[in-house]
């Protein structure tokens, strides 16, 4: 027998999750029972089942070198167990390479480049997303206040959690960097009577909350720009500012400036609350065993990650003070099984959709993305945090300050826990 085919043979005969490969030529490996089968095209795809390198996995299911039949989640178990290691040490090995992406991520997030990786990744198709989205499209980390909500009642408390946080009030200027769909600004003005500003780089998203804006009635006091947050005008500040799903975009070497700049467009004293994913270790910037690599190609072109120690140094460097921090990693594995099994109740309606052929390599890439996320905020390979900041009194001229001695911000918790 070729000695790959019995490498990867004893591999699978180790695995929690039964699996059988249908080679080319009709032999088998594997039990006839096997919950997830993997039929091979290209017996190239042997050598990545054989290493455990996932994201090649990924790659050769993408590009039709193997089809996958199995549901994702018995996919996802199987594929943790074939792992070396994990992928937070294996991504953490060799500072060179280390250094080497951090002096790389210097150039590749200009306001040109990041418009085009935006676009990317957000303007694939409004049908598409929202299949598996809540009706809001919520592309972000939900927040399950009680055990039994369902999504679009957890993006809801998610959405109504941040506004409790920023202590929104009537009247307030608030901006939404990297608004999305609006769903946050929307929720805001609707809910708390803000004046909202939200900024985006996606077309789509931008012609889609400029309709909700005007079919709602809003537009006296809610607006959506298709802006980067680097053009923003410093001369009127804003009471508060959210950044959902953002930061992941700006890249670790522009963490200061990117913070910075939103502490410059807010009032002293003012605050903001930063939503985002961050990574599992210190050191990496992605997740080894080509999972990271898979992510950027098919993905988020020019995504990073960073610890939560370097989002928290950054924000300090730029002149903000953390006084809130919350770790919702579990809340964005239920998510984002909640959006995998709606993708997987919609396949038909996502194969006619995106029915071109970069289209459908596109929906095979989110079945593995959306599923490997999920598993991967389960593992503890990814977090995700809410960081509420306020713009320290010594950033701002003495004229300028109308606080009192003490912190504006609440000395506890139950405020925005407490229901009203």
């Amino acid at each position: 027998m070729n000695p790959v085919i019995s490498l990867v043979e004893k591999k699978l005969a180790e695995l929690p999750v039964g699996v059988r490969l249908i080679l080319k030529d009709g032999a088998t490996v594997g039990p006839a029972d096997a919950k997830v089968v993997i039929a091979v095209h290209d017996m190239g795809a042997l050598r990545s089942l054989s290493t455990g390198d996932i994201g090649k996995i990924g790659e050769d299911y993408v590009e039709g070198r193997i089809d996958i039949q199995s549901n994702m989640r018995d996919l996802m178990a199987a594929a943790a167990a074939i792992l070396p290691s994990s992928p937070v040490e294996a991504a953490s090995k060799g500072a060179w390479g280390q250094l080497v992406k951090r002096l790389v991520s210097v150039w590749r997030h200009s306001i040109e480049r990041d418009a085009q990786q935006i676009e990317f990744h957000y303007d694939l198709s409004d049908d598409f997303y929202a299949l598996w989205l809540d009706p809001r499209r919520v592309y972000s980390c939900a927040y399950y206040q009680e055990p039994e909500m369902s999504l679009a009642q957890a993006q809801e408390a998610k959405l109504d959690h941040i506004c409790r946080k920023l202590r929104l009030q009537p009247g307030e200027r608030f901006i939404d960097v990297g608004s999305g769909w609006g769903g946050l600004l929307l929720w805001a003005a609707e809910n708390y009577g803000v004046d909202a500003t939200g900024i985006t780089l996606s077309r789509n998203q931008h012609a889609r909350v400029s309709q909700l804006i005007e079919e709602k009635g809003l537009s006296g006091r809610v607006r959506v720009k298709l802006l980067d947050y680097r053009k923003l005008p410093e001369d009127e500040p804003f009471d508060k500012i959210a950044s959902v799903g953002m930061f992941e975009h700006v890249g670790s070497a522009q963490l200061v400036e990117y913070f910075d700049r939103l502490r410059r467009l807010l009032k002293p004293g003012g605050l903001i609350l930063n939503h985002g994913i961050t990574a599992g270790g210190v050191e990496n910037t992605q997740l080894g065993h080509g999972m990271g690599d898979f992510i950027e190609k098919y993905i988020f072109p020019g995504g990073e990650l960073v610890h939560i120690g370097r989002v928290l140094t950054a924000m300090g460097n730029a002149g903000l003070e953390s006084v809130d921090v919350e770790n919702l990693r579990p809340h964005y594995a239920r998510t984002l099984w909640a959006w995998s099994d709606a993708l997987e109740e919609n396949l038909d309606a996502a194969r006619e959709i995106l029915n071109t052929p970069q289209g459908l390599k596109s929906l095979r890439a989110y079945r593995l993305y959306l599923a490997g996320s999920a598993a991967g905020f389960e593992n503890g390979w990814m977090a995700l945090y809410q960081i509420v900041g306020q713009s320290l009194p010594h950033t701002a001229r003495a004229d300028e300050l109308d606080l009192p001695t003490d912190l504006a911000y609440p000395w506890r918790r139950d405020y925005m826990y407490t229901k009203p």
